[in-house]
């Protein structure tokens, strides 16, 4: 769980992960916040949270990369620190990986029919384009490439070196995902976004980003076996 800022939300954003009967392990990483979310952190009493902290803001990429590193048990989620996701759906995610079937599951906020927050028309256009121009370079057939919610045999993602520390993280890791030619499956999530006046962070310029990553690791994982055949 990266955390940035997070004071009003993460609290119990922490408490609807342990309510999960299949969580063993919540690693935090305070990614060098102003407000209190630190001291909302030190308030923690739960064997199974761990707290980690960067000295200086390095982004949430930055911050994944520390968590997943520090990962123990056999799968590795990701979880933000707002309450846009629904730690219950992490369930959902679980299921294909157990049975055997895959090794990376993505939630998607559109292969559902789920409850849904409406927001902005132009952040779910952007988001099909980016997700779609990931498809093209990577010859997958996802529906949400930009979800928070992917969940991956823990092997599998230590294994894959992370090197957007912001939020270039998403298609960086779905195109490395798909040079490793591992199984990728898909399950519907519900979604409850937020507005910029109740915290949201990501903004057109992290569009932008996402833009220059698909490219960047397009270009760098040519040569690497970059597939996406299933």
């Amino acid at each position: 769980m990266p955390a940035f800022n997070e004071e009003a939300t993460i609290l119990e954003s922490i408490d609807r992960v342990l309510a999960q009967s299949f969580v063993a392990e919540l690693i935090v990483v305070n990614d060098a916040s102003t407000d209190n979310t630190a001291g909302v952190l030190a308030t923690l009493d739960d064997p199974r949270v761990r707290v980690m902290s960067h000295g200086v803001n390095q982004g949430k990429g930055a911050a994944l990369r520390t968590g997943i590193q520090a990962a123990t048990q056999d799968y590795v989620g990701i979880q933000d620190a707002d309450l846009e996701y629904d730690p219950a759906d992490l369930a959902k995610l679980l299921v294909p990986l157990e049975t055997g079937r895959a090794d990376v599951v993505y939630g998607s906020r559109f292969l559902t029919g789920d409850a849904h927050r409406v927001l902005y028309f132009w952040h779910s256009v952007g988001n099909k384009m980016l997700t779609l121009a990931s498809n093209v370079f990577t010859n997958l057939n996802l529906t949400d490439m930009e979800t928070c919610y992917k969940v991956f045999r823990r092997e599998i993602i230590q294994d894959t070196p992370i090197q957007e520390n912001r939020f270039g993280f998403e298609p960086e890791i779905t195109i490395k995902m798909a040079r490793k030619n591992v199984r990728i499956y898909e399950v519907g999530i519900s979604y409850s976004g937020r507005g910029y006046a109740e915290g949201k962070k990501i903004g057109w310029k992290d569009g932008v980003s996402a833009a220059r990553c698909l490219l960047k690791y397009s270009w760098k994982e040519r040569g690497n076996g970059l597939q996406g055949q299933l």
